[in-house]
């Protein structure tokens, strides 16, 4: 099995999230992303073999395919051929799933498109009526489409689970003119995304964006529609009324839940077909969208 990479150690990081870790170029920022895996808002003993790479190339292929839509802070992927880029040493472990990107100021809210009544979002809707406060029509099946993409952003914290907020508390929290364009913006790549991915057989039920401020202009950063972020259906298989098959981490999530693990206990391993199957729907995703193999 491939090695994994759950730990990176270069110079400057600024900051160590659930999967990616970020260090600080100056004007620009080299996010490297691990094959740690989290659920239950925790990170797992046990790495995805592939997952960073993946997560890496994948979100470089959309920023590529949505520039035009939305402004955004991919610059490279740094390989072997451009590792000049940085300016220190990398050894090959890096190569393919580090990412050299400009500095925005990150707005602190997360922004989230919802296309299918799915997850958290179906949950609110059987005890409410509405997603996030947003009213929908009575009698809508779990996983059915929406007639029109809800913007629901939530708040980001840096500890503890996200909470969801109204449109008018985000506009407190990053002004008027930046959450508009947050919303126009989250919705505009959503819709184009689920276009792309339908004709290659995925759904896009929904996903969870992030910008910043880059000279004055709110642009897309972090990463961009990954197994981590969206939810990806197989399109062949979409039956609404119930819950859907996924090309994610849903066999780590799934395993977790029954292995009686309770918060603030020791995490059990990974057992290796689950680590096995999780890889292999991520590549799955990874193929069938961008219509190539991983490049190693």
């Amino acid at each position: 099995m491939t090695a994994v990479l759950l730990e990176s150690d270069l110079p400057n990081r600024t900051y160590r999230g659930k999967v990616r870790d970020t260090y600080d170029l100056g004007d620009r920022l080299l996010i490297v992303a691990t094959d740690r895996i989290s659920a239950a808002d925790v990170v797992l003993p046990a790495g995805i073999p592939q997952k960073g790479r993946i997560l890496t190339q994948l979100s470089a292929w959309w920023f590529e395919r949505i520039k035009e839509v939305v402004p955004n802070h991919f610059i490279a992927v740094i390989t072997e051929e451009n590792k000049g880029l940085v300016p220190f040493p990398l050894g090959p472990e890096y190569f393919g799933r580090s990412m050299l990107v400009r500095k925005a100021k990150r707005l602190n809210a997360e922004c989230i498109a919802r296309g299918y009544i799915t997850g958290s979002g179906w949950k609110d809707y059987q005890r409410t009526g509405a997603i996030c406060g947003i009213p929908l029509p009575a009698g809508l099946r779990e996983s059915d489409r929406l007639a029109t993409p809800l913007f629901t952003p939530s708040t980001k914290p840096d500890v503890g689970h996200d909470e969801n907020i109204s449109y008018e508390q985000l506009e407190e929290i990053v002004g008027e003119e930046a959450a508009n364009a947050m919303r126009i913006r989250t919705l505009a790549v959503y819709n184009y995304a689920h276009t792309v991915a339908l004709e290659r057989g995925i759904i896009i039920a929904d996903t969870k964006l992030e910008f910043g401020y880059w000279n004055e202009e709110v642009i897309l950063i972090d990463e961009v529609l990954t197994p981590d972020s969206s939810r990806f259906w197989p399109a062949d298989q979409y039956r609404p009324g119930g819950a859907q098959q996924s090309f994610d981490k849903q066999p780590v999530r799934d395993w977790l839940a029954k292995s009686g693990w309770k918060e603030g206990t020791p995490l059990p391993d990974v057992p290796a077909d689950v680590v096995a199957a999780t890889t292999e729907r991520y590549r799955t995703a990874y193929r069938m969208l961008t219509g190539q193999e991983l490049a190693e």
